[in-house]
């Protein structure tokens, strides 16, 4: 099977010969559950079979192919293209069997499918025979996008990591129900304390949610029930607030029904907090196959869980001929728009097109790195300089620091170097 790089350099090809080929034969795919649409058509829009419907199994899939050398021998058209819209995860299973067998997958944006549909005949109707059509015609513009297929260890992390993101989201809608389903009712002073010290709070909710409650305790009884360590001063006297608090609620009357909900959300939020810690575990795991991630590591403000995410989204470093092409990965690449009188004052802002976790990932770590590191910290204050009074300046400038981040762990993944601070140009 041929390297993204390989396949990524026949796709650059592609799309400078596409408009003027006539040798391709461009197949259009409507994806769904169960039955694919496809249209088969030349770049210069001739129509060679409008519909084609097959199963998304391996039969369906030989019937495809099957059609598609009928169609080759029948017109001469001795190169193929398959095009397809990324339609939940149902057509990753066609596109990586169709590159396993050496052809030749491409996939367009949702949105460039819906502002085409209508210049197909001036409709906006949708149905799959449509679709399909339209989707060919789109590749027929060289307007599709490269369909990447990294190695086995890269998708792995990129599936741990999409399972973290998805604990982390049921970590803190879990957290929201307690606070503003339990907490807000029962006893809404607590919410006032809760502070950072999770382990406690759920513990307070567990046993001692009833303000009535730990108002009959005494105040050592309180703290021995809600503490595993002591933390000294600044704890007792927070929890000295809560007890306080417990004696004057407006809290509503706790009944068993609450007791047992708070004990569950509380029991669920911890095992979610366990999963996403065996997750972290399973992520530094896979990722220390990578050599990069070491190297990565090395950067000011990447962590364990940074580093991993970088190397998920790049991939293969070397797919990319440019570092314009890494930034506008991340989204962290600058649009404006410049027209008529006020193009000379137009302000360029990110465009937020790429990877949103990999621009807020990259985000914290520019915030990590110009607090804590020196030379991060000074570059931060060169391009400052003369610009402190502006609105949200810190804020730009640090989202610049960050893409900066990402040119540097990109080139370092690709010459295999640590991080030299020496080449970070802050005078």
């Amino acid at each position: 099977m041929k390297s993204d790089v390989i396949r990524y350099k026949e796709f650059c090809q592609f799309k400078s010969e596409i408009r003027s080929s006539k040798e391709h034969l461009i197949i259009g795919i409507d994806i769904a559950k169960d039955n694919h649409h496809a249209f088969f058509g030349t770049a210069r829009g001739k129509t060679l079979l409008k519909r084609l419907i097959f199963s998304n199994n391996m039969n369906g899939f030989k019937k495809l192919i099957d059609q598609v050398k009928e169609l080759q021998i029948q017109y001469s058209l001795s190169k193929t293209v398959f095009g397809m819209e990324p339609t939940g995860n149902y057509h990753k299973p066609l596109a990586a069997w169709l590159i396993i067998n050496e052809h030749f997958p491409v996939f367009v944006s949702g949105k460039a499918v819906k502002d085409n549909r209508e210049l197909l005949d001036g409709r906006w109707d949708k149905n799959d025979d449509k679709d399909s059509a339209n989707i060919a015609d789109l590749i027929s513009q060289g307007k599709c996008l490269f369909y990447e297929n990294p190695e086995e260890s890269i998708i792995e992390l990129r599936n741990l990591l999409s399972l973290r993101k998805r604990l982390k989201k049921e970590e803190h809608s879990l957290k929201m129900r307690i606070r503003n389903g339990l907490l807000a009712r029962y006893f809404p002073e607590m919410d006032r304390h809760w502070g950072k010290s999770i382990e406690e709070n759920l513990a307070i909710v567990k046993w001692c949610l009833d303000p009535k409650k730990i108002s009959k305790m005494d105040f050592m009884d309180f703290v021995k029930r809600v503490t595993t360590t002591d933390r000294g001063k600044i704890q007792l006297n927070r929890l000295r607030k809560i007890y306080d608090a417990a004696a004057d609620s407006i809290g509503m009357p706790v009944d068993i029904s609450v007791e047992f909900e708070a004990k569950m959300l509380v029991d669920h939020l911890k095992r979610i907090r366990e999963r996403i810690k065996d997750t972290m575990r399973e992520i530094q795991t896979v990722a220390k196959e990578h050599k990069s991630y070491t190297i990565l590591q090395t950067i000011p403000g990447f962590g364990p869980f940074i580093a991993a995410l970088v190397i998920a989204v790049i991939g293969n470093p070397f797919r990319f001929n440019s570092y314009k092409q890494v930034i506008r990965l991340s989204g962290y690449d600058l649009n404006a728009k410049r027209s008529g009188k006020t193009s000379s004052s137009a302000v360029p802002v990110i465009s937020k097109k790429g990877d949103s976790d990999l621009r807020y990932g990259l985000y914290q770590a520019s915030l990590v790195g110009t607090y804590h590191n020196h030379q991060f910290r000074r570059l931060f204050n060169k391009v400052l300089k003369g610009r402190e009074r502006e609105r949200g300046i810190k804020t730009k400038m640090r989202v610049k620091i960050a893409s900066k981040m990402l040119v540097i762990a990109w080139t370092l993944m690709k010459k295999g170097e640590p991080f030299n601070p020496d080449f970070l140009v802050t005078e």
